[in-house]
C-alpha cells in the first residue's frame, strides 16, 4: 500500500527524522489558508498523487506570494498530472500540499527496501539527488552505493557512517546523516515498509539534513498491525476493481490485454499469462484467488474481472489442491448466472475433485468450453477471441 507525501513525512516525524513542514489542502481556499499560516517568504505547491515525476510534469512549484500559491493551487488541482510512471492516461490531483520552501545547497539521494536476495533491508544512497535514479544507475552507477543491514544486529554506527561517507559529509553534517540512517531504520522495522525513498535529501544553507520528499509504501500482508496507516489510504488512487478485490483478499492487479485469468497461485499465473502471450493476445489481468478460496471469493473474483470492459474471453485455469475444483466450479456457475456471460470462458479444471469440478460446468447449462491441458486452454481461448 501506498501512501502520500505529506502522510509519508509525518510517518517520519513520529520517529524523529527531520522533515520539510507542510499543510495539507484539498482545495484552493484550504492551499491559500496554509501558505498564509506558513508565512512564507518561499512556497513550495505540490500535487500529491501515487506516483513519481510530479515535477517534471508540472505539479511542484516554488512560488514566492500568497497570490501565486492561490493561482498554482487553482491550476494544479484537479489537473491531470502524465509522469513516466502515471503511463499516457495520467492521474488526477485531488489533493495539494503547501510546504515551506527550503534554501537548498546540496540534493542528494536516499532510499531503503527489502533486498530479495537477502531479504535483508537494504540502504541506496548516492551524492546524484533530485535526479531520475534509473538514469544515474544506467549511466553513473559508480555513484550508488548499496548495502544491506544484517537483521540479526539491526542498524549499527557503522552503517551511519557509511551512508555519510557515501554522501561524502563530514563534521556535523556526517553526525546528522548517521543520526538520520538510525532513525530511518527504525521507521522502517516499526511500520513494516516494503520502500523508503527520499529524493531528494538536501543540506540546506544553514547545514541541517532535511527530508525534502519521502516516497512510503507498506507490505500489504503486514496492514492488519497497522490501523493507523491503514487509516491512511487514499481509494482514489487506487482501480476500483483493485479495491473490490482487497475486500475478498484477493491478490489482482489490472493489466492492458483483452483476457481475463483466474487462476491459483502467483507461479501458475505466470505461466497462463505467457502462454496467452504465446499466442498472440494479451492478459487483462493478474487475478490469483488463492489456495483456500470459497464460492463466495471465486463469484467475486468472476465479477471483478468481467467488469472489465477491456475483457473480450476468460481464461480460468485452476490447479486444485487446498483449493478444491468443486468449489471453483461452484463459484464460476454463481458468477455466471447472477452477471451474465456476454464474453467466451474457457476452464481447465486440474487437480483435486476435478471430476466434480468438470461435472458442475457441463451440467450446468453454460456456454462454457473446457480445456484440458494449459496449452489447450490457451488454444481454445484465443481462437474463440478471434473467431
Amino acid at each position: 500500500m501506498n501512501i502520500h507525501e505529506y502522510q509519508g513525512k509525518a510517518v517520519l516525524r513520529e520517529f524523529g527524522v527531520p522533515v520539510s513542514f507542510g499543510i495539507p489542502a484539498l482545495s484552493v481556499e484550504e492551499a491559500v489558508a496554509a501558505a498564509k499560516k506558513l508565512g512564507g517568504p518561499v512556497w513550495v505547491v505540490k500535487a500529491q498523487i501515487h506516483a513519481g515525476g510530479r515535477g517534471k510534469a508540472g505539479g511542484v512549484k516554488v512560488v514566492k506570494s500568497v497570490e501565486d500559491v492561490e493561482k498554482e493551487a487553482k491550476r494544479i488541482l484537479g489537473s491531470t498530472l502524465v509522469t513516466h510512471q502515471t503511463g499516457p492516461a495520467g492521474k488526477q490531483v485531488n489533493r495539494l500540499y503547501v510546504e515551506e520552501g527550503s534554501a537548498i545547497a546540496k540534493e542528494f539521494y536516499l532510499s531503503m527496501l527489502v533486498d530479495r536476495e537477502t531479504s535483508r533491508i537494504a540502504f541506496v544512497v548516492s551524492t546524484e539527488g533530485g535526479m531520475n535514479i534509473e538514469e544515474v544507475a544506467h549511466d553513473t552507477p559508480e555513484k550508488i552505493v548499496t548495502f544491506s543491514v544484517d537483521p540479526a544486529t539491526g542498524i549499527m554506527p557503522h552503517h551511519g557512517r557509511r551512508v555519510a561517507n557515501a554522501l561524502k559529509l563530514e563534521g556535523d553534517l556526517a553526525k546528522q546523516a548517521e543520526n538520520m540512517a538510525s532513525k530511518l531504520y527504525a521507521a522502517f522495522v516499526a511500520k513494516d515498509m516494503s520502500l523508503l525513498e527520499i529524493n531528494p535529501l538536501v543540506v540546506t544553507k544553514d547545514n541541517k539534513l532535511i527530508c525534502l520528499d519521502a516516497k512510503v509504501g507498506f507490505d500489504s500482508n503486514s496492514l492488519y498491525r497497522h490501523p493507523d496507516i491503514m487509516e491512511l489510504r487514499d481509494l482514489t488512487e487506487e482501480d476500483p476493481k483493485e479495491i473490490e478485490a482487497s475486500k475478498y483478499d484477493l491478490s489482482y492487479i489490472a493489466l492492458d490485454g483483452s483476457i481475463g485469468c483466474m487462476v491459483n497461485g502467483a507461479g501458475l499465473a505466470m505461466a497462463t499469462m505467457d502462454i496467452i502471450k504465446l499466442y498472440g493476445e494479451a492478459p487483462a489481468n493478474f487475478l490469483d484467488v488463492g489456495g483456500g478460496a470459497t464460492t463466495e471469493k471465486v463469484t467475486a473474483a468472476f465479477k471483478i474481472i468481467t467488469s472489465d470492459p477491456n475483457v473480450k474471453g476468460i481464461l480460468v485455469n485452476i490447479f486444485g489442491g487446498i483449493m478444491k475444483c468443486d468449489v471453483i466450479a461452484q463459484g464460476v456457475v454463481t458468477a455466471v448466472k447472477e452477471v451474465g456471460l456476454k464474453v467466451p470462458l474457457v476452464v481447465r479444471l486440474e487437480g483435486t475433485n476435478v471430476e466434480q469440478g468438470k461435472k458442475i460446468i457441463n451440467e450446468s447449462g453454460l456456454n462454457v468450453v473446457s480445456a484440458d491441458d494449459l496449452d489447450d486452454a490457451a488454444q481454445k481461448i484465443v481462437k474463440a477471441l478471434r473467431s
